[in-house]
């Protein structure tokens, strides 16, 4: 069942360290919270999400990312059956890992 006043009261405020998510809407944060869900959350927010937005939309902003660490770029596959080439992070990959300079 979802939450009448939203999915951020159910998320651990954590994962937005850097946001304000009182300010945003669901719907209008959806990527963000979709992403550091994925990345950060446990398996019960992930399901609480997929819930939330919809499998598709869900899909649809995973598969846009610029950017998915490897281990839950896996789980990601996995679950949804989603082949790698979907993904805009995989097409994408740079050519050589660049290193930070100090």
């Amino acid at each position: 069942m979802v939450h009448p006043t939203g999915i951020t009261g159910q998320l651990n405020p954590s994962y937005f360290w850097d946001v304000e998510l009182s300010a945003f809407e669901d719907s209008a944060a959806a990527r963000l919270i979709i992403e550091r869900i994925f990345n950060l959350g446990t398996q019960n927010e992930i399901n609480l999400v997929v819930e939330y937005y919809g499998k598709d939309k869900v899909i649809n902003v995973l598969t846009n990312l610029n950017y998915i660490d490897p281990k839950t770029f896996n789980y990601i596959k996995k679950i949804f059956q989603i082949p790698a080439n979907r993904f805009r992070c995989h097409t994408r990959k740079r050519l050589k890992n660049q290193h930070w300079n100090s």
